[in-house]
């Protein structure tokens, strides 16, 4: 049984696969056409925090896909009535994926290790792999190649970074991190990119005038993630000077485009005048990845009809 834990978990061939998966069936959906790929399949979502593009571009993908989805509240007791295990013993005999949206990548790690339906990691503290396959999917759209590109990562070393530095390194993408010192990419995980995508191109810096020269993409996200909100004074303190802006924008490449997963906080780590300017693709964005969850749904499932 395939599982989509962390970006890891995928190839470069595999992400080839997922793309031209996902741009065939967004080609059909805007003909009016929903390829029923995965008939009568069923999707569990299991979240511990809120949700809009993650919860609705699934459910929406898998029903498009002629699947059904079954979003699963408190009453089922996860982690409450009886033990992980036995949890995930008996959900795998009634569907055969589950998303799962968790504050700790541990419960990601008990899910799939227990469970004999697939298993995706929808967002854990550690990794968010199914947003850095739509931002590829997306950059990919935009620029027609993924090869030789330059994305600059401007904020908070954080879940959606780690897993966009694995995908990039798999793609041919160089990934440049400019975080506060305090809030880079931590040590582990870099042994663990070197080790696993060693022609990974990675670097980082505290300043963002440097990640961003010449960079294609120029991406950002929230300084206080879910969870960090009593950290949101001092984090604003420690981000001063990394807002994209106009100014920052300019040092990008000719054409470049500016990324954000949101939600955003315009005025805080990105300018109005940016997100909403014509250099953003967030809402293309957003709208791909119910297009891209699609192309992951097929990878998982499609084989096994």
């Amino acid at each position: 049984m395939r599982h989509l834990t962390t970006a890891f978990d995928v190839s470069g061939a595999d992400l080839e696969h997922i793309f031209a998966v996902s741009e065939d069936l967004k080609a059909k959906f805007h003909k009016g056409l929903r390829e029923p790929l995965l008939p009568g399949r069923v999707m569990a979502l299991l979240f511990e925090k809120p949700s809009l593009r993650t919860r609705v571009s699934f459910e929406a993908g898998m029903i498009q896909l002629g699947g059904g989805t079954l979003f699963l509240g408190d009453d089922v007791g996860f982690g409450k009535r009886e033990s992980v295990g036995d949890f995930c013993r008996v959900l795998s005999e009634f569907v055969d994926v589950i998303v799962a949206r968790t504050f700790s990548h541990e419960t990601i790690e008990q899910l799939a290790a227990h469970c004999t339906a697939a298993v995706v990691n929808g967002l854990s503290d550690l990794e968010h792999p199914c947003q850095a396959i739509a931002d590829l999917f997306t950059m990919r759209e935009r620029f027609g190649r993924l090869e030789g590109l330059k994305l600059a990562w401007v904020g908070d070393g954080n879940n959606v970074a780690r897993s966009l530095a694995v995908a990039c390194g798999k793609c041919g993408v160089a990934f440049a991190a400019a975080c506060p010192e305090g809030y880079q990419l931590d040590e582990p995980f870099l042994a663990q990119l070197r080790s696993e995508v060693p022609g990974a191109d990675v670097r980082q810096t505290s300043d963002p005038a440097v990640a961003v020269a010449g960079a294609d993409v120029v991406y950002t996200d929230v300084w206080a993630s879910m969870g960090q909100e009593s950290e949101k004074e001092k984090r604003a303190r420690d981000f001063a000077g990394f807002e994209v802006d106009v100014e920052m924008m300019a040092r990008a490449a000719t054409g470049a485009v500016f990324m954000h997963c949101l939600p955003a906080h315009r005025g805080e780590e990105v300018s109005a005048e940016v997100i909403d300017g014509p250099q953003s693709v967030v809402f293309q964005q957003a709208g791909n990845r119910m297009h891209a969850q699609k192309g992951i749904l097929a990878w998982l499932l499609a084989s096994q009809s």
